[in-house]
């Protein structure tokens, strides 16, 4: 039983592997967590956007089935397929009877757990000679896989893991375009205050020289009669603007 355990869980690596997710990030392997009903180690635990989860256990035993093989009567055949059957139950109660869906955590959100049986003609010989036994899983929310079913389910979440990572690029686009936008306009904003300001900043210049230049006792004006009447200076006032202040012209006109 150890044996083929070990065997099943290779298996199910093998396709995991394969599936396109990748591990410790949308699945991992024997993770173990402790809660008040003790330490729990699924096989698997894969992980589904929104903070849910989906069991994977490969432990089921198929020592009954192989029995069944290769048993050479009909009696034979017939106790070692009841075996394969309560086998298959006794591993579907000691999965209920963990209750990953509690013992998990609450707020994880555990969708099912899938009792993964890794040789395709010992599932079909099961849901063949039981009818009734995939609902009762289904009760116990365990779902029956053999490795043909595992594959186009653990797709699916390939593809909803996809959705969601192009999901999370848009708003990260979107965030960052936002972000962007924000920035022009506060840029915008500065530079409609700078155009104020300079519009302000002429305004009182053109003010200032007025009071500099025009008008009977302008400041240059004065300022210039100082010069000729001996003081002595190194430097001369701009000549258009002592034109304009003798002219008493606006300097802007």
């Amino acid at each position: 039983s150890k044996t083929q355990g070990a065997w099943g869980e290779f298996i199910l690596e093998s396709i995991l592997q394969k599936s396109g997710l990748e591990r410790d990030r949308e699945y991992f392997i024997q993770e173990s967590f402790t809660t008040a009903e003790g330490r729990f180690r699924p096989d698997v635990i894969i992980r589904l956007p929104e903070n849910r989860h989906v069991i994977i256990d490969s432990k089921v035993s198929l020592t009954a089935y192989n029995t069944f093989v290769n048993a050479s009567s009909d009696e034979e055949k017939a106790v070692a397929l009841k075996g394969h059957l309560v086998s298959i139950r006794q591993h579907m109660r000691s999965l209920g009877d963990k209750n990953y869906q509690k013992n998990i955590s609450a707020d994880n959100g555990l969708d099912f757990i899938i009792m993964f049986i890794p040789i395709e003609p010992a599932y079909i010989l099961a849901i063949q000679t039981e009818k009734g036994l995939y609902e009762e899983a289904l009760e116990k929310r365990i779902v029956f896989v053999s490795p043909t079913l595992l594959i186009p389910s653990l797709q699916l979440i390939k593809n909803v893991w996809k959705q969601e990572y192009q999901n999370r690029h848009v708003m990260d686009i979107a965030n960052k375009a936002g972000d962007l936008y924000d920035k022009f306009v506060g840029f915008t904003e500065d530079l409609i205050k700078l155009g104020q300001m300079m519009d302000s900043s002429k305004k009182y210049y053109e003010e200032s020289m007025k009071k500099l230049s025009i008008g009977s006792g302008n400041l240059v004006r004065r300022v210039e009669e100082l010069k000729k009447l001996g003081a002595k200076a190194s430097k001369s006032i701009d000549s258009k603007l002592l034109s304009r202040s003798e002219d008493q012209a606006d300097l802007f006109g």
